[in-house]
Parts: C-alpha cells; structure tokens; sequence
C-alpha cells in the first residue's frame, strides 16, 4: 500500500516528524509517495488546519490526521499514538468514515469553493452591520443584521460555528447549523436545518445610497466578494470528506476531551 504525508512546509517540528515516520512507515510496510495522485492513505501531519488543505488537495483518498497541533478536533491521533496508528493500518484495522462537505456557488460569476468546516459570509473593512437576506429553497427565512454567518457542517459544528454560539452536532447528523456573528437582535439564535436544502444568501446592506461589499470564505480562506444586491448559494456538495478511523475511535470522547467536558460516572 501507498501513502503520502501532507504537511505543512514551513514548520520545522512538521518537516522532522515526517522524516522520522516516513521510515516507520516502510518498516509497516508502506510505500512512500511524494504525491498524493495513486496513493491509499493521506496523513496530514499536524494540526486541524493542515487536515483541512489535505482534504480539499486530495480528494477522495482517506485522510489519517496525527496531531501535532493543540486542539486536533480532527487530528485525533495523539503523538505517543503514532507507532500504533501506522501498524493498524497496514493490518487493515481500521475503518473509513465519510464527513459532509458544503460547496458555494456565485452564480453571477460561476466562482465556487468546497469547504468542510464551514461557509463564512461577513462585512470587511466597515463598522456597520451585515444586512443578509436568507432563503431555504426559494422560501424566505429572515434578514440578518449581524456581523456575518456561519454555515457549518457537522464536522464545523466544533470549530468557528461553535465560537459563534453555535451547538455541537455529532458528525453522522444529517444536518447543517446557520450561526449569526453578533446579530444585532437577542431573538437571533442559531438555526439547524436539513443538509438536503439549498440555502441562498444576498448582500442588503446600503450606506448612503453605496452597497457595502461581503467577503466569503470557505474554511477560512478567502473565496470572493459579494456585492449589493448579489446573491450566493451554499448546499451539500457533491464530494464528500474521507477519514480514517482507528480502532477505540469514540467521537463522544473527543469532544469530552477537548471541550474540557467533566461529569460524573456514579
């Protein structure tokens, strides 16, 4: 079997760490590529970040993230894990879990992204309000008075969404989550709604007869910008995320443990 570290170049501890695994990786058994195309497995070495560039640069090759960031919501292998992770693997112990992907469209210009985490439509260089109209297929939903959106998978649930005052949403939920960046009304909550629908967003927002100009990201990289009275769309895409699950994953677990959850077990 074939694999691929994808890693972030400019960091040192990144760059050492793929030296010393690559080996461990032939001593599994595993051949090495130098790029993705052909290979069975991706390992994104590092943080959460990184596993997000793997995923959109190597689509629909299983990802394996290890973590040699702090959160690691996705990177879930820890560092004395790794050894471990690679043996399973060439055991074939393991198994492959799909994630939901988000694609936005501009239809003025056929511009497009894919995101995993999420769709972040906000105002830029103003102090004013975002004024955002939303439709859930053709049906109007409200209008917006905040500092922007976010659109979040399951997966993105934890991540910016979450930071908004998003809810956590476990990552097989059929769902996406709207959360408002600091709406400018206390009746304003997050919504969640079905990962079937196509949800349209326009840019409202005038300041003396001028239309003020929304940025669009995706997974938090600048995508294009939204002119007055322009709309965009986001819906399900049609490629989804692949990662792989070693044996002991428990998705409870990882949230308990990086959210800082306690309880009792009496």
């Amino acid at each position: 079997m074939r694999l691929h570290f994808h890693i972030n170049d400019h960091n040192e501890r990144a760059v050492a760490a793929k030296a010393q695994l690559s080996e461990e990786a032939k001593r599994c058994g595993f051949d090495v590529c130098g790029v993705g195309d052909g290979c069975d497995f991706v390992i994104a070495l590092g943080g959460d970040g990184t596993i997000l560039r793997a995923v959109r640069h190597h689509p629909g090759i299983p990802v394996l993230g290890l973590n040699l960031g702090s959160l690691g919501y996705l990177a879930t292998v820890a560092e004395n894990d790794f050894a471990n992770a690679f043996r399973a693997l060439a055991a074939g112990d393991y198994k492959v879990a799909e994630r939901t992907m988000l694609e936005a469209v501009k239809p003025s210009t056929g511009e497009r992204a894919i995101a995993l985490n999420e769709i972040v439509v906000m105002r830029e260089m103003t102090g004013h309000a975002a004024h955002i109209d939303l439709s859930a297929d053709s049906r109007s939903v409200t209008r917006y008075m905040a500092d922007g959106l976010v659109i979040a998978t399951p997966t993105g649930s934890t991540a910016y969404s979450l930071a908004a005052g998003g809810p956590v949403l476990m990552p097989d939920t059929a769902s996406l989550v709207i959360t408002p960046m600091s709406p400018h009304a206390l009746s304003v909550r997050p919504l969640v709604v079905n990962d079937n629908v196509r949800l349209s967003l326009t840019s409202r927002r005038r300041v003396n007869g001028v239309a003020e100009k929304l940025g669009v990201y995706a997974d938090g990289e600048g995508v294009f910008m939204l002119g007055g009275d322009e709309t965009f769309e986001v819906a399900k895409a049609s490629v989804r995320a692949h990662f792989v699950q070693l044996p002991g994953y428990d998705p409870y677990a990882v949230l308990s443990r990086k959210l800082g959850w306690s309880g009792s077990t009496h």
